[in-house]
């Protein structure tokens, strides 16, 4: 059993707990808290289990580290604090653990990745002899892993697209929602994670992997931003009210071009309200959320995957896959020598242990 400690029990930090409770390879053996109200609850009462798991949350990182856990979960968030992300990741490198996190969309291909980001991993794991992956759903495998076992199935591939199609109201996280996409805001507010270069930052990584593994250079990236204002005022179940004439849509492509034409396409289609903008592409069945990959060529091919978790909730399904994919990477991990490694190096291994197995 490695011991594995859990960093972080948000939206996707409760995934992780329940996820490494039910692996049977792992002990979860530390849970590292932010929030002092947290410090000294149980693991599963913070993970939603309907059970305890013995395990407290402690906001004490040197002392949990100090007992040397074989792997830790990053589960804090990365997107507003990139610096205090990658010096945690670090410390926990130093300390010898094998990590898997989200939350670095830089290190999601590695090769691509300013040196501001890879420098200090690899000195860590020099140091500790730690390794690091990073993935998540979109950027992660609804843009690498699946898309890749996909275009295998054709016999010509044209156009490689990954789409991500979701009812932003389900998400939980409100600033994000609000400010870093821009719904609610008038039209004329500019939202971070919208502005040029920002969505090349992002998926521009994902975009240089697929090629890599595809056998192509990719001559630029290029982006396409569409936004859309609410026709009416609406209310939502979970985030409250939107006005009318407020950004209640975004489409965007972040756009891979090889030898003058686009190939691979990551794209979203983001919605606070299914009202707006029903003539983008919509989730097959009306539902709130999917990711989908479709090759254009012969065969055309489509295929959809949608996930649902804490009472039918797609973006915690979404986050659960992550989760997923990350602690199904530590065994393989753990075999494999220190390294900073991408979705590339590291396989989808199959559920072995987990069927049939009771979950928290």
């Amino acid at each position: 059993m490695t011991s594995t400690v859990v960093w972080g029990t948000g939206n996707v930090g409760r995934a992780a707990i329940r996820a490494v409770d039910a692996h049977p390879g792992l002990e979860l053996c530390g849970v590292l808290v932010h929030d002092p109200a947290k410090d000294g609850r149980d693991a599963g009462d913070l993970a939603g289990c309907d059970h305890a798991l013995g395990v407290t949350a402690s906001t004490d990182v040197d002392a949990v580290l100090a007992a040397r856990p074989g792997a830790v979960f990053y589960a804090a968030s990365g997107e507003l604090r990139p610096d205090e992300a990658l010096d945690d990741i670090c410390r926990a490198l130093r300390a010898g653990a094998v990590v898997v996190s989200p939350a670095l969309y830089p290190l999601y291909d590695p090769r691509s990745a300013p040196p501001d980001f890879t420098d200090p991993v690899r000195a860590a794991i020099e140091e500790g002899g730690g390794s690091l992956f990073v993935s998540g759903v979109d950027p992660g495998w609804a843009n690498d892993v699946l898309p890749l076992l996909v275009s295998g199935l054709g016999t010509r591939v044209d156009v490689l697209r990954c789409q991500e199609i979701f009812d932003y109201s389900t998400y939980d996280q409100e600033d994000s929602v609000r400010h870093l996409i821009g719904m609610g805001h008038p039209m004329d507010y500019e939202p971070l994670m919208l502005a040029e270069s920002i969505p090349t930052m992002v998926w521009g990584g994902q975009l240089r992997l697929l090629g890599r593994a595809l056998g192509v250079e990719i001559d630029e990236i290029r982006e396409a931003v569409e936004r859309r204002p609410l026709e009416s005022d609406v209310t939502t179940a979970t985030m409250g009210d939107f006005d009318a004439g407020t950004q209640g849509a975004v489409r965007f492509e972040v756009q891979g071009v090889v030898d003058g034409e686009v190939r691979l396409v990551v794209e979203h289609v983001t919605r606070i309200h299914p009202s707006c903008a029903p003539d983008w592409p919509v989730p097959p069945g009306g539902g709130a959320g999917a990711h989908r990959v479709i090759v254009e060529g012969r065969p055309r091919i489509e295929v959809t995957v949608q996930a649902t978790d804490e009472g039918g909730n797609h973006a915690a399904g979404g986050n659960a896959t992550a989760v997923g994919r990350l602690v199904g990477a530590i065994d393989w991990l753990l075999a494999a020598p220190p390294g900073l490694y991408d979705a590339l190096d590291v396989p989808v291994t199959p559920a072995v242990g987990r069927l049939g197995r009771k979950q928290p």
